[in-house]
């Protein structure tokens, strides 16, 4: 089980059974849809195949979200310093002539001396006039113009928080799939994420808050309250605050997600030399070092997986750098025990550190139906691998997110009125052997539950007593 976890996005070079299988063997624990890319016929496919080979991997598809865009091109212009390129809302054309754009109205926003970022923000563009829907351009550095390539406008980023109909059709195309969590583009605000979880109506699919931009930096703390967990968007966060800050964005970001018992994925060009190269650089390798170091949940390849070269070894490498970091991750169930607690589940995750620090813990067991106490606890980061444990299949699938956590679905319904579930979840762990007589498991749970009663309960047992006691048999 690992102690950081492995997203990797699935695209046309990955597709298929074969390389889904070969993915999860190198170690990929979520697969990743960017809902940008490719139409719903593809992602019901690969939905489906991923579902074949790997059946309780979780699943995260990305909502387009509003973020301009170029169109699906027939041409991919190659584009060098001093280049005119005219950009259009004409979707007629095809990249040849005038690269087609998905907003329609950009041409109205612009004026000549405005600046467009393409690819990452390697092509700069100058607006030099605005003719109609057209946009001419002069190259200030040279790129490429791909397919649904996002395009960073300066003078469009303070647009209104939206939910579009798009971002509406994919949130239904996810439930109709029981995808295990959605991506929110560009998240701006917990009222954003609201949006977005009235639109599913339902616990799940869970939502993921991309954080890219100034005004989610500055909403970050109720953004997290709002999701399900953050990915930190390092590509577009770059161009919106400038380069200087974002390691240090990226480290007070995992603190936060951390303090708030949410997951942090931390995504954007970690392996990006892999997409043409089959090894990394070395600054890539720190890269993920001290992602993993921060504290962070889970580190992301996106193209490195969708279209590189070399896939697999992508995958392959960023699981041995990160485990390799992972055994010298200090664990951080102390990491705010100075803090004024003011609740029962926070002055249980202090228990639970104390519990794990001063006893021979071999296993934490969270019983949790939707989550939060494994999320609190996973959080924590210690060095027990946990199992939470759900009567929610899907919720179950869906802990497979949180750091060293694996999350275990049982056919045993979880009882408001007594405890008698809880012996009976442990006894289904030792009978799939998950749980040995010799392990030594910390237990938590809410007990009795009643609204706003979340983690109450926290019990050690002997594996081995607890199979003499109760006489259980395989």
């Amino acid at each position: 089980m690992s102690r950081v976890k492995l997203v990797a996005t699935i695209g046309p070079v990955t597709d298929t059974e074969g390389a889904i299988q070969a993915l999860v063997q190198a170690g990929m624990d979520v697969a990743r849809l960017n809902g940008s890319h490719g139409d719903m016929d593809w992602h019901a496919g690969t939905i489906k195949r991923l579902r074949a080979t790997a059946p309780q991997l979780p699943i995260l598809l990305d909502l387009p979200g509003s973020k301009i865009r170029t169109m699906n091109l027939g041409y991919e212009p190659r584009v060098a310093l001093g280049d005119r390129v005219v950009l259009t809302s004409d979707s007629g054309h095809d990249g040849r002539v005038k690269v087609p754009i998905s907003d329609a109205g950009l041409h109205d926003t612009l004026a000549p001396g405005d600046t467009i970022l393409a690819d990452e923000g390697q092509l700069r563009l100058t607006v030099q006039e605005v003719v109609g829907q057209d946009i001419a351009c002069r190259a200030e550095t040279t790129g490429t113009l791909r397919s649904r390539q996002g395009l960073y406008i300066p003078m469009a980023s303070s647009r209104p928080t939206v939910v579009t109909e798009a971002d509406r059709a994919m949130v239904e195309f996810a439930k109709a799939h029981e995808v295990d969590f959605v991506g929110i583009s560009d998240a701006q605000s917990a009222d954003h994420v609201t949006m977005v979880r009235e639109a599913i109506g339902r616990p799940a699919p869970r939502i993921i808050a991309k954080i890219e931009s100034q005004r989610a930096l500055e909403q970050a703390k109720p953004i997290l309250e709002a999701s399900d967990g953050i990915m930190i968007d390092r590509g577009d966060l770059c161009l919106d605050t400038g380069p200087h800050n974002v390691a240090l964005l990226q480290k007070q970001l995992i603190a936060a997600a951390r303090d708030a018992g949410r997951p942090a994925i931390v995504a954007t060009e970690m392996l990006h030399s892999m997409m043409t190269s089959p090894v990394p650089t070395k600054a890539e390798i720190s890269d993920i070092t001290n992602a993993v170091l921060d504290g962070a949940a889970a580190v992301m390849l996106s193209g490195e997986t969708a279209v590189g070269r070399f896939p697999i070894e992508a995958v392959s490498t960023m699981r041995g750098i990160a485990d390799a970091a992972a055994t010298h991750l200090q664990s951080v169930l102390d990491h705010d025990e100075t803090q004024d607690r003011f609740s029962i589940p926070q002055a249980m995750e202090d228990a639970i550190a104390l519990i794990c620090r001063q006893l021979p813990v071999t296993k934490i067991v969270a019983i949790t139906r939707f989550g939060y106490a494994a999320r609190m606890v996973a959080a924590r980061m210690p060095r027990q691998s946990i199992l939470a444990v759900s009567d929610d299949p899907a919720a179950a699938r869906s802990f497979q997110l949180l750091p060293g956590t694996e999350g275990v679905a049982v056919d045993i319904p979880f009882s408001r009125t007594s405890l008698d579930h809880i012996p009976k979840c442990l006894e289904a762990l030792w009978q799939c052997g998950k749980l040995v007589d010799r392990d030594l498991v910390l237990v938590t749970a809410v007990g009795y539950p009643r609204s706003g009663n979340r983690m109450n309960l926290i019990q050690t047992h002997y594996v081995a007593d607890l199979r003499e006691s109760l006489g259980w048999t395989l």
